[in-house]
């Protein structure tokens, strides 16, 4: 008699949430970038080998196997950047932190530092209405050591007239972006990585695009002002959010680097 009735252990539904929770943490990484496509390919190739395996299907389930068992470097290698996020995110919070699954629809809060949120704000708003572009990313865990040497190291205390005098059109330091760090701004003029996300917004340009990149490789928050219209706008995660007012990036700011 065929056995009606499939018996499950606690551990069995401890697995079944782990794996799903894993599965939503990696599409979430890839969600909105090239690598999308990649990470629904590799799934229907694994459930058909799967398939393919229960039907006992002796040599194409070999050859299906074989495919697999060289995948994981070829996926190692394609999903680089991915990778990277997804340990940084295991490393600094762990995956199964419930402020994880606000990464795409908010700011997580944190205790890092007392950031001097009133100078970053004063200038983020004289700017905005002087229409100057500007992007200033705040490290949190990770100091940014590698994108801080691509700038002009400086090592001076948070100011709002200094940040809106870097920004300044001409100022030979204005191009490019302030990396503040443990409540300092430690260099100017640093280049950062652009987001590969297939999906942005193509109203928006360089300038948020590196503020969504340095985010997506990094634990630090950004923020941008645009030039054409003055809006100022925050990442977090890789998410964006645009047209925020003064008050609220206060407000992010402090639920984020306060104590």
């Amino acid at each position: 008699m065929l056995q009606l009735f499939i018996t499950i252990r606690w551990i069995d539904v401890a697995d079944i949430i782990i794996v799903a929770i894993l599965l939503y943490q990696l599409y979430a990484l890839v969600k909105g970038t090239s690598a999308i496509n990649i990470f629904f390919g590799v799934l229907i190739f694994y459930l058909l080998w799967l398939f393919v395996k229960a039907l006992d299907m002796q040599l194409l389930s070999t050859i299906l196997g074989q495919f697999i068992g060289v995948g994981v470097i070829a996926l190692i290698i394609v999903f680089q950047q991915e990778l990277r996020r997804f340990l940084l995110m295991v490393g600094s919070k762990g995956i199964f932190n419930k402020d994880n699954f606000k990464s795409l629809s908010g700011l997580r809060p944190s205790n890092f530092i007392d950031l001097n949120v009133e100078n970053i704000v004063m200038a983020c708003q004289k700017m905005a209405l002087q229409k100057i572009g500007a992007l200033i990313v705040v490290a949190r865990k990770s100091d940014l050591k590698y994108y801080v040497n691509t700038g002009e190291r400086i090592d001076a205390e948070i100011s709002s007239n200094l940040l809106e005098s870097i920004f300044f059109k001409n100022n030979p330091l204005h191009d490019g972006a302030v990396i503040i760090y443990d409540n300092r701004i430690r260099a100017v003029k640093c280049v950062l990585p652009l987001t590969e996300n297939t999906v942005f917004p193509f109203q928006l340009g360089l300038r948020h695009r590196a503020a969504v990149g340095i985010t997506e490789q990094s634990d630090a928050i950004a923020i941008a002002v645009s030039e054409q219209s003055g809006e100022i706008s925050i990442s977090r995660n890789g998410a964006l959010k645009t047209n925020i007012t003064p008050k609220q990036l206060k407000e992010i700011l402090t639920e984020e680097f306060s104590d």
